[in-house]
């Protein structure tokens, strides 16, 4: 990622083994229950009509924000290593929220977690998580952390296939060794069901400087509301196609969109902000990049973009930007081997909802995005979680918005 992951990684491993703290309610109607360490949330079947990809609002005119609430970690139990919360999803079927923690098998094993979110007119009614998944490897075994070889996985977006009810997520790789980025799919235990083909372009070239940057990878994914397609976003553009962003000059990144009955995929040029502000601290690291998509329909999507910027002593500030952006008219860049200003039609944007401008407070590192459920008055909602980078300074932030189509 990029500040909001690059940088605070930097402090998590100045502080690993410091940060569990005790649970703590941000709202009073906030319930964590840490019911089970093992078992996975129970599946209905796939039902196209009732998967949250299926949720998404025809369009969107306005985002309003109706709550926040924060989950910590606690001593043992389910909550002892939750945090790094960077990929989410909900099936309607079941009533059940998968979150995906970007833990590379350091604090504990690979992971994602099972939860029920009661959401009402006023907020959350209730918060429990139910428990903790570890995911698979092929043969069964789990998966290993930084310097022991392998598949090192660095999970950062997480979806419920419409189709099998499978979860599918994708992981950035690492290009110090030659770690391909992925996107894998697997059973709701956490058994590896299978590997998706990615476009080659996308993958790392350690020797040289072209493909996918070190921890600047896949970091969207999303399912189009009628199951036939999924898109992948880029957090930060691939060495050819250009510098990252700056406070001076924002950069294109690849978004791609796959059919899921076709090998036949499509590339379009997305236009990331400058860096709105840069770092007054430390080393003044600052960045800003796409943490998380969903679609709309086929051509349109909802994208979050979010910068970080170092403001004192091992604390960042985050800006978050949420975008509707749409392909009408975009060049399909799938077969351009290096994006340049004038030889292509980017894909358009509009400013959705600036989170710093909304009488929030405090925003952490939001990286997860979910289209959840309707409120009694049918309005549909938007579910956005921050990653804490198991970072003592940051926090598990869950925030509800509800959505104003046209």
């Amino acid at each position: 990622m990029m500040a909001a992951r690059a940088t605070a990684r930097r402090v998590e491993r100045l502080w690993a083994g410091t940060v569990a703290r005790v649970a703590v309610c941000a709202m009073t109607v906030l319930v964590i229950a840490a019911c089970s360490t093992s078992r996975p949330g129970s599946w209905l079947g796939p039902n196209t009509a009732t998967t949250s990809a299926a949720l998404a609002p025809p369009a969107v005119k306005s985002v309003t924000w109706l709550a926040t609430t924060t989950l910590s970690r606690t001593p043992t139990g389910v909550m002892q290593h939750f945090g790094g919360i960077s990929g989410m999803d909900w099936d309607p079927a079941s009533g059940t929220w998968f979150l995906l923690s970007d833990d590379r098998s350091e604090h504990a094993p690979a992971r994602f977690y099972t939860a029920r979110i009661g959401i009402s007119a006023h907020g959350f009614s209730s918060v429990t998580i139910d428990s903790v998944v570890h995911m698979k490897q092929a043969d069964g075994s789990l998966y290993p952390g930084p310097g022991q070889g392998g598949d090192v996985p660095d999970g950062e977006a997480l979806r419920v296939d419409p189709r099998n009810g499978h979860l599918v997520w994708t992981s950035e790789g690492d290009r110090r060794i030659g770690l391909d980025p992925w996107i894998r799919r697997m059973g709701r235990g956490g058994e590896l069901i299978g590997q998706l083909a990615l476009p080659k372009n996308l993958a790392v070239h350690p020797d040289q400087e072209l493909g996918s940057r070190h921890n600047l990878s896949l970091e969207g994914l999303a399912y189009t509301p009628d199951g036939g397609s999924y898109w992948l976003a880029m957090e930060a553009p691939l060495y050819e196609d250009g510098p990252v962003p700056t406070v001076d000059r924002g950069a294109f990144v690849r978004f791609t969109r796959q059919p899921v009955d076709s090998p036949r995929y499509a590339q379009f040029a997305y236009p990331v902000d400058a860096i709105p502000a840069p770092g007054v601290a430390g080393r003044r690291l600052s960045d800003n990049g796409v943490s998380e998509i969903l679609a709309l329909d086929r051509d349109r999507l909802l994208v979050v973009e979010r910068s970080g910027r170092e403001i004192g002593d091992r604390l960042f500030e985050f800006s978050v930007r949420l975008y509707e952006a749409s392909v009408d008219g975009a060049t399909d860049v799938a077969d351009v081997p290096a994006l340049r200003e004038g030889r292509f039609k980017p894909m358009t944007k509009r400013l959705v909802l600036d989170l710093n401008k909304a009488g929030i407070g405090r925003i952490d590192n939001i990286e997860a995005a979910a289209w959840g459920p309707r409120l009694p008055d049918g309005r549909r909602t938007l579910i956005l979680a921050s990653d804490d980078n198991f970072a003592p300074n940051q926090v598990n932030q869950l925030m509800i918005f509800v959505i104003e189509p046209y």
